[in-house]
Order: structure tokens, then C-alpha cells, then sequence
């Protein structure tokens, strides 16, 4: 079996944007690649060779339900591409409920883009509902002899391509498969015109586009699931493209205890939405890690070497008795000037500069969880200690190294420290150095 392409954007404890709702991650799917035999076909409109068809999922917790896509005044609900998107002229819908089953056999409609809430086609006895390639296995009614060949008449039908972005074969697996409950009562607003009945968006055939912006459009349903309760991956569109897709979606879920949640992409105005930044396609990647200045709260995804400058806390204003040259985060509650030193003892924030030596103390890791080390180089032939210091000056341990000479390296167990800034400093005979941690 071919690995499916899928891009993946799980929920990251650190990212509080999305963590404890319902909403656990977005999953786009490469669906299918076209080849130049599709590219025959001019029943359905022309699809380029190497254009791709995406399929996005919503996947929820297990129990809850969505009914409602749409945008707002406050939330815009957007489909984007570098190139126009493709539209089947022959059989082509703008929602996929309202497409026939026979009509997933005709030349390439079963690569136009639409809209759904889970259902993807449906017959007098049977509705389907999309989920991914690699978890459908009752085979598939679409491509290859399941398939008229397009207005070229190729005789092993189109949709054929086994392009390994796509992963497994259209011929093998349709990503369909039936749903206990079937939800009803559908109704949508700001895509199809109430009053011609054409859709002019990107989802319709009246004309070609690369975007849907919308301040004034949904389409819902009484409510669905996932085809695999367990998974909960609910079908919202289907995109064919041979440009670079985004989008920002608002969505509405029914939670398991019956309530309604709006999950928004962007910003939150009233008290029942939620932000999710999961709804944002491509995700703001970047540095998550918070010990480094190039971290985000709103990243959600990580990208290698994008953190690249360690925090160092301290007091960056030079007009203070403490201030620290090497430090790249300032901490003003941290500098201390003549009289005001936030209630801590200022001989030991700041001792006379004939008590200060040129010896850096370097402490790691810093910040630090467990276990902190200590070194210290050049040092004389003199008793030896360390103190640590909380923030307030308050002594919190402290160690006689005896007379040592050359270097020194200790390990410190601050595991029972409680979290906040500290300061050490070192005494080799009459000299001071001084270097702070942080305790996470």
C-alpha cells in the first residue's frame, strides 16, 4: 500500500489556542494528482495535467458534531489558490450533497470542487460521506472501468494516474463509504445567487477563479460525524488546483453536551466563540520553543533552525548599577539603581566594582528544570563558595567549594526551588562574579 500525502497539524500542549475544545486538527489530503490522459477530456472543462485535488477534513473530539460552515461580519471564511481552481462544466456541483453517484463515473467529475458538511454523494437508497483514502476499505466506484474515458473515449477510463503524492490509487479506494446518521435539514446562503440560481464563486463553472471571500456565507446541516466514530474526520471541501492552496474557516460544533461552540480562525468577539488557529491553512509555523526570542504563543507548528537566539534575563538598562551587557530580554523589575532595588538588599545586587572580577560564571541548562551546572574559569588559588539567591535577595543555597584553582564545575539540584528568577554568585577569595537562572 502507498503511503498517502497528508498534511498533518496535531495540537501542541505548549499552544493554548485550540487546547481543551473540540476541535483537534485540520487534515488535508492530496487526493488525486491529473496526468495528461485527464487531461483529454473537454466534456467536463479543461483540467490541466499535474493539477491536484485536496480534500480537506475537520476532525473533532468523538461524540460532537459539526453543522455549520460559514463567515461573518466579525470572521471571514476564505478559499485561495495561485491558480485558478477547477470546475467540472459537465457535472460539476457547488455542494457535493447534491451530486449523483452515476455522476462520479462521467469524465472528471469526480475531481470539481465543492463544499460539503460530510456527504459526498447519493443514491435513492444509500448517502455517502468523504473520509480518507487510507482508512476506506470497501474498494471504489470511481476511475479506471469505472469510468465513460471522457469525450476522448480512452478506453481504461480516466482518473487512473498512481502519482505517489497522492498515495493510494482512486481505483483502489474513493475515500466514501456510507454513515449511520445522515443529517438533514441543509441550507446555505452567499454562494449559489437566490435569485438566477447560478454560483459564480470558485465552486461553480459559470466562471473560472482563484478565490472565495466571503463576510456573509454558510452552508449547514442538522449536524454530522466523522465516518469512523473514533476518528471523527468530517469531509467540509474538495479543492483541484494546480496552485498552492490556503484557507480560513469558522465553523459551528454541536459539543457532547449539546451545546453549540462558533470555533473562529481568526479573532473573538463574543463569548461563544472560540479561537482555533487550527482553522488556518497554511498554519503560522515557527520557533516553539519559549526559551528563544523567536517564539510565537500563536505558532502551532514547528519549523527546524527557526530558533535561533537563546533568552538571556537581565537588566538592560545601562543607567544601572546591574546592568548586564549580555543579556537580550530585559527584565526591569530585575535593575537596581541607588535607593530603589524592589525591596532586595542592594549590597548584594550591587557590590562595589573593586569586588568585581572579570571571571564569567556560565550556568546551564537556563532556564532550568532539575538540575542546573555551574562553571567558573580563572580562578586563584582561593577559598571558594556559591550562593544562590532568590529575587528578593533571600539565600536559597549555598555551597563551600574549599580552595580551588584553575576551574570549577557543580552540578546544582534546584528541582525544589519554586519557579522565578535567581542570581549566583561565586566568591573566590575577595572576588565576586555574579550570573541569574531562571527556574521553570
Amino acid at each position: 500500500m502507498k503511503r498517502i500525502f497528508i498534511f498533518i497539524f496535531a495540537a501542541f500542549a505548549v499552544n493554548a489556542l485550540c487546547a481543551q475544545n473540540s476541535i483537534k486538527k485540520i487534515i488535508v489530503e492530496t487526493y488525486y494528482v491529473s496526468d495528461s490522459i485527464d487531461a483529454t477530456d473537454t466534456t467536463g472543462g479543461h483540467l490541466e495535467a499535474g493539477s491536484k485535488t485536496y480534500r480537506v477534513y475537520i476532525q473533532m473530539k468523538p461524540g460532537c458534531m459539526l453543522q455549520k460552515l460559514y463567515g461573518d461580519y466579525r470572521h471571514t471564511l476564505k478559499f485561495s489558490s495561485t491558480e485558478n481552481f477547477f470546475n467540472n462544466m459537465d457535472r460539476g456541483k457547488t455542494f457535493a450533497k447534491d451530486i449523483n453517484k452515476t455522476s462520479y463515473n462521467s469524465n472528471t467529475a469526480a475531481l470539481d470542487t465543492w463544499l460539503t458538511l460530510g456527504q459526498t454523494t447519493k443514491t435513492s437508497v444509500k448517502t455517502y460521506f468523504g473520509l480518507l483514502k487510507s482508512e476506506d476499505t470497501d474498494g471504489s466506484f470511481i476511475g479506471g472501468a469505472n469510468n465513460d474515458g471522457g469525450s476522448a473515449g480512452i478506453p481504461n477510463g480516466l482518473l487512473t494516474n498512481n502519482d505517489t503524492l497522492a498515495g493510494i490509487s482512486l481505483t483502489v479506494a474513493d475515500g466514501m463509504d456510507t454513515l449511520t446518521h445522515v443529517p438533514n435539514n441543509w441550507s446555505d446562503n452567499g454562494i449559489i445567487d437566490l435569485i438566477s440560481s447560478v454560483d459564480s464563486t470558485i465552486f461553480g463553472s459559470a466562471k473560472t477563479g482563484k478565490e472565495f471571500i466571503s463576510n456573509n456565507a454558510y452552508l449547514q446541516n442538522s449536524g454530522v460525524t466523522g465516518v469512523i466514530p473514533g476518528n471523527n474526520e468530517v469531509l467540509v471541501a474538495q479543492l483541484t488546483t494546480k496552485g498552492d492552496i490556503s484557507f480560513e474557516l469558522n465553523v459551528e460544533v454541536k459539543e457532547t453536551d449539546g451545546t453549540v461552540t462558533k470555533y473562529v480562525a481568526t479573532g473573538i468577539d463574543t463569548l461563544d466563540e472560540k479561537l482555533c488557529s487550527y482553522l488556518k491553512f497554511p498554519p503560522d509555523c515557527g520557533c516553539m520553543d519559549p526559551n528563544y526570542l523567536e517564539y510565537k504563543s500563536s505558532y502551532i507548528c514547528s519549523i527546524s533552525d527557526s530558533c535561533k537566539t537563546r533568552i538571556v534575563l537581565g537588566c538592560m538598562d545601562p543607567m544601572a548599577c546591574n546592568y548586564d551587557p549580555n543579556a537580550n530580554y530585559n527584565v526591569q523589575y530585575l535593575c537596581c539603581y541607588p535607593g530603589i532595588c524592589a525591596d532586595r538588599d542592594i549590597s548584594l545586587v550591587c557590590p562595589p566594582l573593586s569586588n568585581e572580577i572579570l571571571k564569567k560564571i556560565h550556568i546551564f541548562p537556563n532556564p532550568g528544570t532539575g538540575q542546573i551546572t555551574i562553571e567558573a574559569a580563572n580562578l586563584d588559588f582561593e577559598e571558594t563558595k556559591y550562593i544562590i539567591y532568590n529575587s528578593y535577595g533571600k539565600i536559597e543555597i549555598e555551597k563551600n567549594l574549599g580552595s580551588v584553582s584553575g576551574s570549577v564545575s557543580q552540578d546544582v539540584n534546584i528541582s525544589k526551588l519554586p519557579h522565578g528568577l535567581y542570581l549566583v554568585r561565586l566568591y573566590n577569595g575577595n572576588s565576586v562574579s555574579n550570573s541569574t537562572f531562571l527556574k521553570m
